[in-house]
């Protein structure tokens, strides 16, 4: 019995995540802007809707208050966004695990108390209490990871506890005295809040920035070109490094205009924390881990993955990021008190890392989502304070802003889930 031939199916009728990618990948610079504007409407909008809010906000407080947008009031910002920024880098990765942690301003004020005793009582040289501190983060972050995997104690309650236990750790460390003044003399805070990068050597970072963007992206389309899969343009890719380059170097020479300070050298280690964080996400086995459990937690343990050791690592530097934010709130302030990594720099830490683009549900976002969200809050924070509104209005308005961002990923999540079953 001779058997008909099957009709091939045409491409257009198999569904797109079936399809194979070497016969979807776009070809030149137009292709791969119509790939991007696919990604926007099938819901993955990445940083786009951060990036437009910010820009709403910037314009409308400059629009309320000319003072906004000046290169001083810039400069104050990013130098106040440092330190809950880099809190909210450790918000994100467990995130991304698809877990919270509550108690990392608890974390952040054990570690300022640490930092005023061994420093003002004891007088240890502060090149040795940064380590020390930190340390003090991991073993933290250590035990949360243990209970975690051995208990299967949820996240929640395990970070609750340690909200409650470390706050009365800083207040035991503290002891009597409550507050302990650092001085403006120490190396901590100057770092925090008076050092500021050389004009100079804000270009020379802005050209190396913006050629090391361009070299790693140039490197990871050639690796899947050669393997068959979908890159980006050359084109597109010079493209993102130009623009990248010309914003960072504009954006130096009207920062370096301020009389009072420029780019501060606390709001870099941000940026260099987050870079590396996002090296280690995005090029590394780690990183790879880190999404696959965040996604689905069951798949990846069958693939081999050993769950339990990430989400260990994950806690631990969630509570190393927050002893290094402790440090610089204790410097911005020039003292340790009991005030310090109060529940709104715990609320701030995690409304920046999902203002800023991290899911809730785990397995998608960007260490970038820290830098962007704090950057959100604290302008949000700054115009209030120039417009002379009580804090309250700035507590109803960064809730506003965080359930919005909510919404917008639920949406988008919803979005590609309706997409990938078109």
């Amino acid at each position: 019995m001779t058997q008909t031939p099957a009709t091939p199916t045409p491409m257009s009728a198999t569904p797109t995540d079936l399809q194979d990618e070497r016969l979807l990948r776009p070809t030149g610079f137009g292709g791969t802007v119509g790939a991007s504007i696919r990604r926007v409407r099938g819901g993955d909008l990445g940083s786009l809707p951060v990036v437009v809010g910010l820009v709403v906000i910037w314009a409308v407080f400059e629009v309320l208050n000319s003072a906004f947008l000046t290169p001083g009031n810039l400069s104050d910002l990013l130098v106040q966004s440092a330190a809950t920024g880099v809190i909210s880098v450790g918000i994100v990765l467990v995130l991304l695990l698809g877990q919270i942690d509550l108690s990392v301003g608890s974390v952040a004020g054990l570690a300022s108390a640490i930092l005023g005793v061994l420093l003002v009582q004891y007088h240890w040289p502060e090149w040795l209490i940064i380590p020390a501190v930190v340390l003090a983060g991991v073993v933290i972050g250590l035990v949360y990871g243990f209970l975690f995997v051995r208990f299967g104690v949820p996240s929640f309650v395990i970070t609750l506890a340690g909200l409650l236990s470390v706050l009365g750790l800083q207040l035991f460390v503290l002891g009597p005295l409550g507050t302990i003044n650092l001085g403006f003399t120490s190396f901590i805070t100057e770092f925090s809040l008076l050092l500021f990068v050389p004009p100079w050597l804000t270009y020379v970072l802005a050209a190396i920035a913006a050629v090391g963007y361009g070299a790693t992206a140039y490197l990871s389309a050639s690796k899947r070109r050669n393997a068959g899969l979908s890159a980006p343009s050359l084109a597109w890719t010079l493209i993102k490094a130009a623009i990248l380059l010309v914003f960072m170097v504009v954006g130096s020479a009207y920062l370096n205009t301020s009389v009072t300070g420029g780019i501060g050298d606390s709001f870099v280690l941000l940026v260099v924390l987050v870079v590396i964080m996002n090296y280690a996400l995005t090029r590394t086995k780690w990183g790879r881990s880190v999404f696959a459990v965040g996604g689905n937690v069951e798949a990846a343990r069958r693939a081999g993955i050993r769950v339990n050791r990430v989400y260990v690592s994950v806690f631990v530097l969630c509570s190393a990021f927050a002893a290094m934010g402790g440090l610089l709130l204790a410097g911005n302030l020039g003292s340790a008190s009991p005030s310090t990594g109060t529940t709104d720099t715990n609320l701030n830490a995690i409304a920046a890392a999902v203002i800023g683009g991290t899911s809730l549900f785990g397995g998608r976002g960007s260490a970038y989502s820290a830098l962007l969200g704090i950057v959100v809050i604290q302008s949000i924070s700054n115009g209030l304070g120039l417009l002379s509104l009580d804090s309250s209005v700035r507590y109803m308005v960064t809730g506003v802003v965080l359930l919005l961002a909510v919404i917008v990923d639920s949406l988008s999540r919803r979005s590609r889930t309706a997409h990938g079953r078109a």
